[in-house]
């Protein structure tokens, strides 16, 4: 928990005979705090505004969404505060589309100038857009969206709410996604589209018998995250990650067979003379895919020009908590039909 006392309150509006918010001496006094690196911290910097007499820095920790229908009436809203009070408890967060949306429970004991108390509890709700996605100015830092306090008939010591909102507890962080996440933005922020990072990833759960596990015992399960990345004229991009107890957060390698094409004359735009396997590689990116949860594979479909007549695909099986290639076929002729030839084929394998 952090308390803060500060001479102004913030959302709070308490009657009036004419007296101003706080005096010259106290604003001169109050510290000056600008700080949103955090989203408690962007609350305590709009109360060291307030308590400055600094409404416009003030009004400048709103978003788009603002806490009065203008300035004036924002200011006119602290007219007989002396000082105010403020508990914070733990902060909460949870993702959704290239934001991190923060929940601060907050208690607050408001005295005006008179010398009377009214306890306030509620909550802030903060937003973080994704700074690896604000591809031009302005710049838009942690702000507060809204903040809902309504009176509390509780001690003030008793009244900061253990979680934000009337239902229960926020649910457990999705660690594992926390963290797929991070990895996929940490390798691929600066070569996926803009837009694509903005965008949650698919969620699937597979879950298996273990191969060497003993009857009776429960199923393990494997998390699979896709995350879009990139789209071209014809081909769109994949990363995937893998999430289990064991190993934990891991992306997911696709292996492809490295060919030695020949064509009849040299010509690529020609007949194909041989085709062959000259061994193997692995790649990260997952080219035209999809996962299919009923058969438990990733299908790959790589467009070598927007037509489709000459392409690459490969299947993946997820096999006892991995992907395997079962099979990879090739069309390596640009003649204007799909007529790809199975290269390798692993679909008998166990």
């Amino acid at each position: 928990m952090r308390r803060v006392l500060f001479a102004a309150a913030a959302l709070l509006t308490i009657p009036t005979s004419g007296h101003t918010a706080m005096d010259a001496d106290a604003a001169a006094e109050a510290p000056y705090i600008d700080d949103r690196s955090s989203a408690d911290a962007v609350i305590r910097s709009l109360y060291s505004a307030i308590n400055r007499h600094e409404f416009a820095r003030a009004w400048g920790y709103f978003g788009e969404a603002k806490p009065a229908k203008d300035f004036d009436a924002f200011v006119k809203g602290y007219d007989g505060t002396d000082k105010v009070e403020v508990e914070t408890g733990a902060v909460s967060n949870e993702g959704a589309a290239g934001s991190i949306y923060y929940s601060v429970p907050v208690a607050i004991r408001a005295t005006d100038k008179a010398g009377g108390e009214k306890i306030f509890a509620g909550c802030y709700t903060l937003r973080q857009v994704n700074a690896r996605i604000q591809a031009a100015p302005p710049f838009d830092p942690i702000h507060i969206e809204k903040g809902e306090l309504k009176p509390s008939t509780a001690d003030f010591e008793a009244s900061l709410p253990s979680s934000c909102g009337d239902g229960p507890p926020p649910p457990k962080k999705d660690t594992a996604l926390e963290q797929a996440k991070k990895a996929f933005l940490a390798t691929y922020g600066g070569q996926c589209d803009k837009d694509r990072l903005a965008t949650e990833p698919e969620l699937y759960s597979i879950k298996y018998k273990d191969k060497d596990g003993q009857p009776g015992d429960p199923d393990k399960e494997t998390r699979l995250f896709q995350f879009s990345c990139s789209a071209a004229a014809y081909n769109e991009s994949s990363i995937y990650y893998l999430s289990d107890d064991i190993s934990g957060v891991r992306q997911l390698q696709f292996t492809e067979p490295e060919m030695d094409i020949r064509y009849v004359n040299d010509d690529s735009e020609g007949k194909v003379e041989s085709m062959h396997v000259v061994g193997f590689r692995t790649t990260g990116w997952a080219v035209n895919s999809n996962y299919d949860p009923d058969s438990h594979t990733i299908n790959t479909f790589n467009k070598w020009r927007g037509v489709g007549d000459a392409s690459s695909a490969g299947t993946y099986l997820f096999r006892n908590g991995d992907f395997s290639l079962v099979q990879y076929d090739v069309d390596a002729s640009y003649d204007g039909e799909q007529d790809p030839q199975t290269v390798v084929d692993y679909n008998t394998a166990p």
